[in-house]
């Protein structure tokens, strides 16, 4: 007997990291294309979210980063034609320190800090709608503090 497939999403995370009105992002290459992404990667086995989103973003920009707050969750599809499904916890918080000699993922090919405006006008180079959302999100909406995920199954 054969058993039915069981729908599984992906789970990743993503940092928005301001500094003097400049958005931390990075330019990628993905299927032979540069796009632009927050620092942003996969949930891992054993991590939490925060752990997470703290590794992600030192391995693809070489910041250490502290989460302070949950900007929002995210379900995203891309193509609807297909059940391929992102579920996307993006948080803000501070930077803390600097690593500029560390070895960055190998698709990572710049870390740069642009301007809301900037990144609205080159919304066709955005790995996904996500990337401008979850600034706008950042912008408009309260966060959520971290202690809405529970400690003790984190």
């Amino acid at each position: 007997m054969v058993e039915p497939s069981i729908w599984k999403p992906r789970v990743t995370v993503a940092a928005v990291c301001e500094r003097d009105g400049d958005f931390l992002v990075v330019s990628e290459a993905i299927n032979g294309q540069q796009l632009i992404n927050q620092p942003a990667g996969h949930l891992e086995v054993g991590e939490s979210l925060e752990q997470a989103v703290i590794r992600e973003v030192l391995e693809e920009t070489a910041y250490n980063f502290r989460p302070q707050a949950l900007v929002g969750i995210y379900r995203y599809q891309p193509d609807t034609k297909h059940e391929q499904t992102f579920l996307r916890f993006t948080f803000c918080g501070e930077i803390i320190d600097h690593h500029p000699d560390r070895v960055l993922d190998q698709d990572i090919i710049a870390v740069q800090w642009m301007s809301f405006e900037a990144l609205q006008a080159c919304r066709e180079r955005h790995r996904s709608p996500l990337v401008l959302q979850c600034i706008l999100d950042y912008q408009q909406n309260p966060a959520y503090p971290l202690q809405v995920f529970s400690r003790q199954f984190s």
